[in-house]
């Protein structure tokens, strides 16, 4: 007789500690509160064999205990019932004392003033324990209730114990997760609105100077101050992409020039182009550094091969982009125009500037123009990048 209690003991022992287990597995992955404080309570209902749990929640305001979450009540009472924090009830007396309250028959306990749903549901034992933190207030109290005279054991106290400590350690993560989501909340709100405001400004600032570049000034000055525009422009369609996938640290640098590609040629003057602008690139994720100096490189390059590749108007502009497992990845700009002296000390195809820009991002440039002009763009490209 003896060795089937044990046998018994031993076995229900075995089973607290699985469900133990498996919460605090479900906590971590859990993000919700109040699916963790609803699934807590289910689990200690059934390891301790009892119809009824509940976790209330201490609310400093008003200085009483509000049930959170439950398992078994009838509607109305999880969300919307209150107990005193003080030792008219059981749980207002496990959240003063701090410590473990057991009563084997609440119908003798003259001391408590009972809410009614606990003569509703004819609850006769109950045993509270404090959800506590490491510091600052406890959370509240875990309660487990039976309608039924219950006889509660050591082991049980110390399993309804542990629980609420890991009921406590969850409800800390989650709380720190919610402030942390609420601080980037905030600043990803900040940041839009930051890059909101530094887009339109360049758009302004290119609109600008597309109206001076209109006026009566000389040639010379008109391509200079266009070039410039151009630059700006290509800035400002850096910014609303961002806008549109976020406050990513990374962009797809396919998905952009693609992009780039689309409203380039619209950026030329008002002569009748018959330029094909073609695009084909690998997918590649780049931080906004390396994505704003090539897309300014792009930019420059296609526009220096509307105004001097192509004599006739048309053509084509080849864009293509690859990487290597090398932790490398190259870009090229290659068009079938007339091409140009490439080993004079000139600066006038932008070979100067796309080389310092390319110096920014630890990239090296190359130029060959025979049967058109061709770019070679090479940058360096972190290899957690490239696989993902």
């Amino acid at each position: 007789m003896i060795s089937n209690v044990n046998d018994r003991t031993i076995d229900k022992l075995l089973r607290q500690q699985a469900a133990l287990a498996a919460f605090g597995s479900f906590a971590f992955k859990e993000r919700s509160l109040l699916a963790i404080l609803t699934e807590a309570a289910r689990i200690c209902a059934a390891s301790l064999e009892v119809p009824f749990c509940k976790v209330c929640r201490y609310r400093a305001a008003e200085d009483d205990l509000l049930i959170e979450a439950g398992c078994g009540w009838n509607t109305g009472v999880v969300g919307r019932v209150i107990s005193r924090a003080d030792e008219t009830s059981p749980q207002g007396r496990a959240y003063v004392t701090r410590e473990p309250v057991i009563i084997r028959d609440i119908r003798a306990a003259n001391n408590l003033a009972l809410p009614d749903f606990y003569q509703q549901h004819g609850i006769v034992s109950t045993v509270d324990v404090v959800i506590a933190t490491r510091e600052g207030t406890p959370y509240g109290v875990l309660e487990i209730d039976s309608p039924t005279l219950h006889q509660y054991d050591q082991h049980d106290i110390n399993f309804l114990t542990g629980f609420a400590n890991v009921l406590a350690e969850a409800v800390a993560t989650t709380r720190r997760n919610q402030a942390m989501q609420i601080l980037l909340d905030q600043q990803k709100l900040l940041a839009e609105e930051l890059q909101h405001r530094v887009r339109n400004n360049l758009q302004m600032v290119s609109a600008m100077l597309y109206n001076y570049s209109r006026t009566g000034i000389d040639d010379k000055a008109r391509e200079e101050v266009s070039s410039i525009s151009n630059r700006v422009t290509t800035l400002a369609q850096i910014y609303d992409s961002l806008l549109g996938v976020g406050l990513s640290e990374t962009i797809d640098l396919q998905s952009y020039l693609q992009q780039l590609c689309s409203f380039l040629p619209g950026l030329q003057d008002d002569r009748n182009w018959k330029v094909q602008l073609n695009c084909q690139a690998e997918s590649l994720m780049l931080p906004l550094n390396q994505i704003t100096v090539l897309g300014m490189i792009v930019a420059e390059l296609v526009t220096n091969s509307y105004r001097h590749a192509f004599p006739n108007m048309a053509g084509a502009i080849n864009l293509t982009l690859a990487s290597s497992m090398i932790g490398k990845a190259i870009l090229s700009v290659h068009d079938n125009g007339v091409g140009f002296d490439t080993t004079g000390t000139t600066t006038r195809r932008g070979i100067g500037l796309v080389r310092k820009l390319m110096e920014q991002i630890g990239g090296t440039v190359q130029v060959h123009s025979d049967r058109g002009t061709c770019w070679t763009l090479a940058f360096p490209v972190e290899p957690s990048l490239m696989l993902s």
